[in-house]
């Protein structure tokens, strides 16, 4: 089992950027896929980046592409989502979540589940 605690978001100005961090408990990090997904008032929770358990490999949403990126460090147990270039419309509670597949990129596939940061941008 693992624990999951985001931190980093906050409120932000268009164009402008924010890191959010996932802090995750346990000896077994490394073999879990990991995922930031957001969900916005009123919308479905979407899939915003997920990185392979090695780091190796990384899916972006389209709407985020070039503009967020993914990464993880298995020897200090975090994952990191780098967001720069914010638009009003990512405005949303950000999650972290741990999978069991090597990477993952639908909800149902992951076991677990930070408690969330919200990320503002205003326009």
């Amino acid at each position: 089992q693992v624990q999951l605690v985001e931190s980093g978001g906050g409120l932000v100005q268009a164009g402008g950027s924010l890191r959010l961090s996932c802090a995750a408990s346990g000896r077994t990090f490394s073999r879990y896929g990991m995922g930031w997904f957001r969900q916005a008032p009123g919308k479905e929770r979407e899939l915003v980046a997920a990185i392979k358990w090695s780091g190796s490999d990384t899916y972006y949403a389209d709407s985020v592409k070039g503009r967020f990126t993914i990464s993880r460090d298995n020897a200090k147990n975090t994952v990191t989502l780098q967001m720069n270039n914010l638009e009003p419309e990512d405005t949303a509670v950000y999650y972290c979540a741990a999978s069991y597949q090597r990477i993952a990129v639908a909800a149902g596939e992951y076991a677990y589940w930070g408690q969330g940061t919200q990320v503002t941008v205003s326009s």
